[in-house]
């Protein structure tokens, strides 16, 4: 099940659950409470039969001065129930049947737990049922989603032949005419379709499951290294002790990439770019001096873009990865002076 389907099914499990569970604990609430009043009326039924048979077994009978009583009416208190009732032939006194508080508890405690041994069986259905309705409200969902990652999946296989002739002939006009605004266009163009789709196929993947051990230094070098022959003019800084961390390397390598490309690319002429391992707070931070970003809070967005170049989603694909990788993200940025994203690998790092 993929993030998008577990977001829906829990949704649609806690929305059906707690609303019939509410709906559920009002009525057995008003049929507990009228079970009580029930509970009321039958031992006072019994406390006038014994009135008559005295023949009472749980009913304490004694003999009390007529006073201001009421006659045939309930009371409570703290030593239970009782009521009082005429004696034939005296008008001094009356009788008191009383019923002790313990007794009284008992019966109440009885009442509540086949109420409450009732209400956890209807629970245990509606959670079964919420379970079972949440899954068939995602399935088409889920049909959906899978129909079109087939679909995106078809058109980025079918994307590979007319780029690898576009690249072809372009590279070929190159050495033909030599350079060119428009042929640098042109392999510019291809080269953002190129990376849209390693973004795209980024997107697609799960990456929670594949984890794998990781030299950090090395592998940071290494896109380094690849770098530095795109981007000659820009200085490239490691401060990073050997440190291992625990996570999926392509979707790593594609978060790594991404924020180090765009250090690069939106740079300063002759600027630099450091990236710095903070061991103490198993953070990462890659610090450039570039043209900064107006708008922070707004860069992970999709398809939100400050420059003509891009197409917007690169960041996106940077968070959302981070999120599936459990990295936390921050950015600090001030314009004309340069920007730092700092990721926070604490749940990654090994050693």
């Amino acid at each position: 099940m993929s993030r998008v389907e577990l977001e829906s099914f829990l949704k649609g499990f806690l929305l059906f659950f707690a609303s019939l569970s509410i709906l559920i604990t009002t009525l057995f609430y008003i049929s507990y409470t009228k079970e009580l009043k029930t509970l009321d009326d039958t031992l006072f039924s019994e406390m006038r039969l014994c009135s008559f048979n005295l023949k009472c077994e749980r009913y304490a009978i004694d003999f009390v001065p007529l006073k201001n009583q009421t006659l045939y009416t309930l009371y409570k208190d703290d030593s239970g129930l009782y009521s009082y009732f005429p004696i034939p032939g005296a008008n001094d006194y009356l009788m008191e049947l009383h019923l002790s508080a313990e007794a009284y508890n008992n019966a109440r405690q009885a009442l509540q737990d086949e109420a409450l041994l009732e209400f956890a069986a209807v629970i245990t259905v509606v959670l079964i049922l919420s379970v079972i309705f949440s899954l068939y409200a995602i399935y088409p969902l889920r049909n959906a989603l899978l129909l079109t990652r087939e679909f995106i999946k078809d058109i980025l296989h079918d994307f590979n032949t007319p780029l690898a002739a576009l690249r072809l002939n372009s590279a070929m006009l190159k050495r033909e005419i030599g350079e060119n605004d428009k042929i640098t266009r042109i392999e510019q163009s291809v080269q953002n379709v190129l990376d849209l789709q390693q973004h795209l196929r980024s997107y697609l993947h799960d990456h929670t499951g594949q984890k794998e051990l990781i030299d950090l230094k090395l592998l940071i070098s290494e896109r380094v290294s690849m770098l530095e022959k795109s981007y000659p003019d820009i200085h490239f800084g490691l401060t990073i002790e050997k440190v291992n961390i625990m996570t999926n390397r392509k979707a790593f390598t594609r978060i790594i990439d991404n924020l180090l490309t765009n250090a690069a690319k939106y740079n300063k002429p002759h600027g630099s770019v450091d990236i710095i391992f903070e061991r103490n707070r198993s953070t990462l931070r890659i610090v450039d001096t570039g043209k900064g970003i107006k708008n922070p809070k707004r860069i992970f967005e999709r398809f939100y873009k400050e420059q003509e170049r891009g197409i917007g989603i690169g960041l996106h694909i940077v968070k959302k990865l981070s999120d599936e990788l459990g990295i936390k993200t921050r950015v600090e940025s001030e314009i004309g002076q340069g920007t730092i994203f700092s990721l926070d690998l604490s749940s990654l790092t090994v050693g």
